[in-house]
């Protein structure tokens, strides 16, 4: 952290309807029982701060469900994205490495990298699936936030991080008259963070670690996988919706379009090949399949973790079925 200052909320707000005349500013809006990223606005009502997640994950941002690469696209407005948790900014770190490659960058995801601002958030709500301290990630942002926020009683603490968050953020200091947060302030998130940490201790007390669990699913029979993906509809919700999946398609289309679109190793088809030979066919090798790639395979080809503990594909599984309880059940057995 380079520095830190607090503003009154009422302040906070006429700075982001200032930001918004240059930027296109995202803020976490709760709608009925589900919180998600809407374009900020002068209605704030629904704007809500220190939340577990929102539902679209921060990889949406950067990775389209579709989009045409081979349009050249000119969009010079920045995307100041706030109220980002720590398990989406940390899975950043492997999408950073797979599509900032030195020597094959994905040209559309840098462009969008380099555009965002990305201003993370201390969670001091937990929901039931949040397991990031598991797989050491911490309930507060520590890494690829260029700010971060918290909101305490009627004040927002901005911690700045990066020059492209001072650069965005100069404009409080020139116009709002920030001060130097208080000791008692810093005291309070202290104890909030702490608090976090303490909460998703106690709901996952017997999931494995992230290296723990690569080897349990290595040891793994094929029973554990069968029992568990009956109820599996091969839907893709689980992989679209993670902040860390990175699998597409390519389409081919008339006109030299060629599309770019989100795909999934849940679905039917996904590893099929010429003559028809598929060597996913089977739904619980597909299962399977997919935390191999987490625990296993993204672990001997890249650096960062390939699960940041968010618990969505738990929460939008319409099988009813959790990872978690599926490692509780793998370490209990060993």
């Amino acid at each position: 952290m380079r520095y830190a200052f607090q503003l009154k909320i009422e302040d906070w707000h006429s700075l982001l309807l200032d930001l918004s005349g240059e930027n296109t500013v995202y803020v976490p809006v709760r709608s009925h029982k589900d919180i998600d990223y809407k374009i900020f606005t002068k209605d704030i009502s629904q704007v809500v701060y220190n939340v577990a997640k929102p539902v679209t994950p921060l990889k949406s941002f950067l990775l389209p469900v579709k989009e045409n690469v081979v349009i050249e696209k000119k969009n010079n407005n920045k995307q100041v994205i706030i109220g980002i948790p720590a398990c989406d900014l940390k899975a950043l770190g492997i999408l950073d490495e797979i599509y900032l490659d030195t020597n094959f960058p994905d040209p559309f995801y840098k462009d969008r990298r380099e555009r965002s601002v990305l201003i993370g958030t201390d969670c001091y709500e937990v929901c039931e699936d949040c397991h990031c301290t598991t797989y050491g990630v911490e309930p507060y942002p520590a890494d690829h936030a260029d700010a971060s926020i918290s909101l305490i009683d009627k004040d927002i603490i901005v911690a700045v991080h990066t020059d492209k968050g001072e650069e965005l953020l100069k404009q409080a200091s020139a116009i709002y008259n920030p001060q130097e947060p208080r000791s008692e302030i810093l005291t309070i998130i202290e104890g909030k963070r702490n608090e976090s940490k303490k909460r998703l201790r106690e709901n996952n007390p017997t999931l494995p670690d992230y290296q723990t669990t690569g080897e349990l699913i290595k040891k793994s029979s094929d029973d554990i996988w069968m029992k568990h993906s009956r109820t599996c509809v091969s839907c893709g919700a689980c992989a679209v919706i993670c902040p860390t999946c990175t699998c597409f398609l390519l389409i081919d289309r008339p006109d030299f379009e060629k599309v770019r679109q989100v795909d999934a190793c849940q679905y039917p088809g996904f590893e099929r090949i010429a003559a028809g030979e598929d060597p996913l066919h089977k739904k619980f090798i597909r299962f399977r399949n997919r935390y191999l790639c987490k625990y296993v395979w993204k672990p001997e080809s890249f650096n960062s973790i390939a699960c940041t503990g968010c618990g969505r594909c738990i929460e939008s599984c319409i099988g009813n079925i959790s990872k978690n309880k599926i490692f509780i059940e793998m370490n209990a057995t060993t």
